[in-house]
């Protein structure tokens, strides 16, 4: 198993209780990939995912392997879920944790909205039914699962929903504004934008406006250390430090080549040779195929990856500050008024960072007391850039790159300014950014994406990155840029689908759970 992400360890966890003999190499000293962890005088920040989303998938991977979310972490509901702060607008607007008060909500703002969320969510809430029952959790080797009934009588529907971008759906349902920005939002976590995302993702807006936000207590790296627990306990051995340089392979006349194993530098340099029946990659897809196996094995070259579009860049900004905030929630998000343009900046053709950028800030600390020192404030920063490493690294205390610091500085002016904290920078006494190179750096991110290849139609469902080599009999996929996509819940189901692709099962819904 190469990588000790959430997907690496989740797959070794479910591969070792199927009676698999595992071993999973991680590069770092620690594991967690993207849900990494920092720590500095008293603060510690998740460096990665902070929206607890999708619990039900959570809870299924858990009960998988004999127990359950709440057996295993302190999850907390967020109410409200978020606010959101818009350029145009001086009033926040907050998310509530339940549909009910979100469709007053939208009502209180636009006459008529509240019945069109409705049957918005309504609609949200179907797809994702289907997408869970019927292709979430299926790997696409058996084409089958389409000719159901179910699929069958919504064909047309799901057709349109594929071929029609979010924010065209949006705009048949409200037409405020905010109102859209609130509903096109969701398509950034899936490292895309409203007008190149398919309207079939709408579905994302069942998940907190209906069914709500949660935070696990103790961050996000509680997960990581529960997962890895699980895989140990199931016999699992983790070895970090080990920097996987190649994966081995045989080849035959007449034959696809079979892979043997792995090499590695250990902790002490030296390189290692691992023998293995079958090898699974968690690492980034694009470094995989064209860095990890070998040349004329390949089953995405570099040619095939040119078609493709990367998920946006990210300068992440980790900041400790005096005092309580209590102008922000544990989640904030701040929308510029257009949209168009400043997306267009990111995946455009030409491509630039965004000023005013829309970006998001997470407080954990108003929700978790051990993130921060008594009485102040742990803040993060996600401002989407373009996914592009020659923009350079963060750094501590401002050492990063000149161009990576300024994007950082401009993002506390801007939050501070619109959220009404004139003093923010003053109070702050730990900074820390990450930026495009660090993600290719560290994470052998392609192109420097801080999330994984975009969820455009070409790039979702099967028209992903398959789990299983082409090229190479024994080598698998998991993990966000391969099926089904970005985010720790489809890290959960990626590793899920490949331990079905394994055992050679074509059902399309996830495993049933044991008793």
């Amino acid at each position: 198993m190469i990588g000790g992400g959430i997907a690496g360890l989740a797959s070794a966890a479910l591969l070792a209780k199927e009676g698999h003999d595992v071993t999973l190499l991680e590069a770092q000293s620690t594991l967690g990939g993207r849900a990494g962890v920092w720590e500095s005088d008293g603060f510690r920040f998740d460096t990665g995912p902070s929206w607890y989303l999708m619990p039900e998938v959570f809870d299924h991977f858990y009960k998988l392997l004999g127990t359950n979310a709440a057996a295993q972490l302190h999850l907390t509901r967020l109410d409200p879920g978020y606010r959101v702060h818009f350029e145009s607008d001086v009033d926040p607007v907050d998310i509530a944790a339940d549909r009910a008060s979100n469709t007053a909500l939208f009502e209180r703002i636009e006459p008529g909205a509240g019945k069109a969320l409705d049957r918005y969510l309504d609609s949200a809430e179907d797809t994702y039914r289907v997408a869970v029952d019927r292709f979430l959790y299926s790997s696409f080797e058996s084409m089958g699962q389409f000719a159901s009934r179910e699929i069958l009588r919504r064909l047309g529907r799901l057709g349109r929903l594929l071929l029609q971008p979010l924010d065209r759906f949006i705009a048949g349902y409200v037409n405020d504004p905010r109102l859209r920005q609130i509903l096109g939002y969701p398509a950034v976590f899936l490292g895309s934008s409203p007008d190149r995302t398919p309207a079939l993702y709408h579905l994302m807006s069942h998940l907190d406006l209906a069914d709500g936000v949660l935070y696990p207590q103790g961050g996000f790296a509680t997960i990581i250390d529960s997962i890895a627990g699980l895989a140990r306990a199931e016999g699992v051995e983790i070895i970090t430090d080990a920097r996987v340089t190649a994966i081995l392979t045989r080849s035959f006349a007449q034959r696809a080549a079979v892979t043997t194993g792995v090499s590695y530098l250990d902790d002490t340099g030296h390189v290692v040779r691992l023998a293995a029946d079958n090898v699974v990659s968690c690492a980034d897809l694009h470094h995989t195929e064209t860095e990890l196996v070998p040349v004329g094995h390949r089953t995405y070259p570099e040619r095939w990856w040119r078609r493709r579009v990367s998920g946006p860049g990210a300068v992440l900004v980790m900041l400790g500050v005096r005092g309580e905030l209590p102008q922000l929630l544990h989640h904030t998000l701040f929308f510029t008024s257009d949209w168009k343009e400043n997306f267009g900046r990111i995946f455009g053709r030409r491509p630039s960072v965004p000023s005013p950028a829309s970006f998001y800030a997470c407080m954990p600390s108003v929700t978790d007391a051990a993130v921060a020192p008594d009485g102040d404030s742990n803040l993060f920063l996600l401002v989407p850039i373009p996914a592009d490493p020659t923009l350079g690294h963060g750094g501590i205390d401002g050492s990063g790159s000149p161009t990576i610091e300024a994007i950082a500085d401009r993002a506390i002016e801007q939050l501070s300014e619109w959220a009404g904290i004139p003093d923010l920078a003053e109070r702050i006494v730990v900074r820390r950014t990450i930026g495009p190179a660090d993600f290719a750096a560290t994470l052998n991110s392609w192109k420097g994406g801080a999330l994984g290849p975009a969820h455009t139609l070409r790039q979702s469902a099967f028209f992903r990155g398959s789990n299983k080599s082409a090229r190479v009999d024994g080598l698998y996929y998991a993990g966000g840029s391969t099926i089904p996509g970005i985010g720790l819940p489809m890290c959960l189901i990626s590793a899920e689908i490949l331990l079905k692709r394994m055992n050679s099962d074509t059902s399309p819904g996830p495993l049933p759970e044991p008793r």
